[in-house]
């Protein structure tokens, strides 16, 4: 069925990333596609196979699947596919087969490319490597919308300048904005109350619209932090409201850019290394959220976050290590305090409780334990109060089964690997994220060597973990969507911890497995298993890149919690992404499902 020029060019101008492009680039670009009528059940590409270019289906029906045979996706209109192996190597890297009569329209690989040139909206949407973003932080790379006070304190016009004042002092802050509906009027500020109302003797009961300030100077919320502080320099003002399209969004006064240069993850370190209790540590970690959301304005990757987040939780720990010290005097054996979970993996971030253990020397008795048992209530206590709550699976110190003698941990281990039961499965890839915090590492040491070594050896175990990590699926629908949540609290939204990095996060631990990596972090047992040849470099590459996206929304919708003065959680709506950020986001996901697939088929799975 040939199709003209014209109902080409709709088609493509119905199609994301075409629509972008200009009406003479599309009358270009629409006589390259090529039109292939391919019958139900044909294979159009075998995996590894040359690609011939773009496919886009015009109409009908494509059903993808792995290296497994196994379905992964079901694409319909206008969903385009072979993008993932043009912008590798060129092979295509899944199957592709016609599950109904279907009509595609192919681009030629070198007028892909040169479309990929020649258009970065083009290149954004296929190209789905995550690039590098820069270390920095500053006033000059972060929007003034991460920094801004939403929503703002506002009042109507006619409000009293008594009442404003009361406002002011229930909110503790320094002006409030005048406004009619979502429309900004005025602004007024402490200063406007001392010199337009005090100073002048008017009476309190003076509207707000007498001495506020019409029509104030205000930035848009793309708007930089430096346009923000040079518009508060130039003008000699410490108030700017931000405004989009004439609706008032939030304000940012000189307090907020104080703030916002003084967090640091090395001031808060530093403030709790010289804390005297749990409470003043409190107080400092209570700054957590906002430092994560300058992080993550600031254009940081989701490695870099987690870590320096991370970093204030250890230094906590180690604090309240020797406050406990302080309090119960000398240990009676040496001990070694270890971190496992997020904290053990170096991957926390706005949402984290606590998971912990002690390892005891073998010199401990069993009157000893009542000072380790003191000591584990003080930090786990003290580790609650600063926000790490209590770990719902009593995974910690304060649990006799967690702080035991060395001995008694090899036996642990030891009894883990020989029968691979489902409380040993669950057990071991908890322990197997451990990382000491503080105490003698000398007691870790030996005892993480010989068990990777005991595990590596043991096929069973190793096929009994990855029967576990692979439980924790991707949140795909087969029609192109997600699958969400169905009911409760959290109904259509996706889980980004559970469905989202715990899935990559299982991934690295069976890899460790197999290549006896000591790393517990994520990211460092990805790059190592690709080193070493556990991972193949393509698949390496790939997980990696789907890890990145995953991982950097998670933080990106936790960050856009805190700036709406929520709690930030790991529930992410999708209708809060947009369609090019969904897409993206579920090529992620099927790239961790077709790893976990392979995972699955390949070495070290039961059969």
């Amino acid at each position: 069925m040939p199709i003209s020029e014209t109902d080409l060019i709709r088609f493509l101008t119905s199609v994301h990333p075409y629509d972008s492009l200009e009406l003479s680039k599309l009358q270009d670009l629409a006589p390259k596609f090529q039109l292939l009528s391919i019958s139900s059940g044909d294979t159009i590409y075998e995996r590894g196979a040359d690609l011939a270019g773009l496919y886009l289906v015009h109409h009908g029906e494509v059903e993808v699947f792995d290296e497994n045979d196994m379905a992964i996706s079901i694409l319909g209109p206008r969903n385009s596919f072979g993008e993932r192996g043009l912008t590798r190597d060129g092979r295509a890297a899944t199957t592709a087969r016609a599950s109904a009569a279907t009509v595609l329209l192919l681009l030629p690989r070198e007028d892909f490319d040169a479309l990929m040139r020649a258009e970065p909206a083009v290149t954004r949407f296929f190209d789905r490597r995550r690039p590098d973003t820069p270390l920095q932080n500053g006033l000059t790379t972060t929007r003034a919308e991460s920094f801004m006070a939403a929503p703002p304190v506002t009042c109507s016009a006619g409000l009293t300048c008594q009442g404003a004042a009361q406002l002011m002092r229930q909110h503790h802050i320094s002006c409030v904005c005048i406004s009619e509906g979502d429309h900004l009027l005025g602004i007024l500020t402490t200063r406007d109350l001392t010199e337009k109302l005090l100073a002048e003797g008017l009476p309190f009961s003076t509207p707000v619209s007498q001495i506020m300030t019409k029509n104030p100077r205000s930035l848009p919320p793309e708007a930089i932090g430096s346009d923000v502080l040079h518009a508060m320099m130039e003008h000699h003002i410490g108030h700017i409201p931000v405004v989009q399209n004439g609706q008032l969004m939030g304000i940012i006064t000189q307090t907020d850019l104080t703030r916002f240069q003084a967090v640091s993850s090395a001031e808060l370190v530093s403030s709790i290394a010289r804390a005297s209790s749990a409470e003043e540590m409190a107080r400092v970690t209570a700054e957590i959220p906002r430092l994560l959301v300058q992080l993550v304005a600031g254009g940081n990757r989701h490695e870099v976050v987690t870590r320096l987040i991370t970093d204030i939780a250890d230094t906590v720990t180690r604090r309240l290590l020797t406050l406990a010290e302080e309090t119960l005097g000398r240990p009676p054996v040496p001990y070694l305090w270890l971190a496992c979970g997020s904290q053990g993996r170096q991957e926390q971030t706005g949402v984290s409780d606590q998971d912990n253990c002690l390892i005891l020397s073998d010199a401990a008795l069993p009157q000893h334990d009542a000072y380790f048992a003191a000591l584990a209530a003080f930090v786990c206590d003290g580790l609650n109060t600063c926000g790490y709550v209590y770990c719902p699976g009593d995974m910690m110190a304060t649990n006799p089964r967690w702080r035991q003698p060395l001995h008694v941990w090899q036996d642990y281990f030891g009894g883990w690997i020989s029968k691979p039961g489902p409380e040993a499965q669950m057990l071991a890839s908890v322990m197997f994220d451990l990382r000491p915090i503080g105490g003698d590492a000398a007691l870790f040491e030996g005892l993480q060597t010989r068990v990777l070594a005991s595990a590596c050896a043991n096929s069973i175990f190793v096929a009994h973990m990855t029967s576990n990590a692979l439980k924790h699926t991707p949140p795909l629908g087969l029609l192109r969507g997600f699958a969400t949540i169905r009911s409760g609290e959290h109904r259509n939204t996706l889980d980004m911890k559970h469905n989202g990095v715990v899935p990559v996060t299982d991934l690295g631990r069976i890899y460790a497995l197999q290549g006896k990596i000591a790393a517990v972090n994520t990211r460092a047992r990805l790059d190592a298993g690709a080193a070493i040849g556990v991972i193949s470099a393509s698949g390496a590459r790939d997980l990696l890149d789907a890890y990145d996206l995953i991982a950097q929304t998670r933080l990106e919708h936790q960050a856009t919690l805190v700036r709406k003065g929520a709690a930030p959680d790991n529930y992410l709506a999708p209708s809060d992404l947009s369609d090019f950020e969904r897409s993206h986001l579920r090529d992620a996901f099927v790239v961790v499902k077709t790893m976990q697939s392979a995972l699955g088929h390949g070495k070290g799975m039961l059969s």
